[in-house]
């Protein structure tokens, strides 16, 4: 695939957020309870199968997700298996010891402690509000 095809290639907006939403743990019932009353479980399938989402819903879902609009507007899946891939190639010919001699730059650890206080966090925020819901 050339670079062109992958800047005509459409991204799948509503894949993109069943993405993140899954890498975050957090239920289609979760999402749309903090959508708003009008939001339901099979709503949020719904515009999970979209191509397109409305650029104001997008922005919705972005922020209770915590994730930029345009990562899920540019997430290409396809196409970081392709540059993970190519770097993974790169690296064997260079090193001839595949992943072994792998060094990452940033400490593997920190990211994911940053990750667990993320999500711990987003738990404690989803029980708040469940506990508002639960006194009204």
């Amino acid at each position: 695939m050339t670079y062109t095809d992958m800047q005509n290639k459409k991204i799948h907006q509503g894949r993109n957020i069943k993405r993140f939403r899954e890498m975050l743990g957090i239920k289609q019932e979760a999402l749309a309870l903090e959508l708003g009353d009008d939001w339901n479980q099979k709503k949020i399938s719904l515009l999970e199968q979209k191509e397109t989402v409305e650029t104001d819903i997008l922005a919705q879902v972005a922020k209770i997700l915590k994730v930029p609009t345009e990562a899920i507007e540019n997430f290409d899946e396809e196409q970081a298996v392709n540059i993970i891939s190519n770097t993974v190639n790169n690296n064997d010919n260079a090193t001839g010891n595949s992943l072994y001699s792998y060094q990452p730059t940033f400490n593997p650890i920190d990211k994911m402690v940053e990750l667990y206080e993320r999500m711990l966090e987003q738990q404690k925020e989803m029980i708040e509000k469940l506990e508002r819901l639960i006194e009204k």
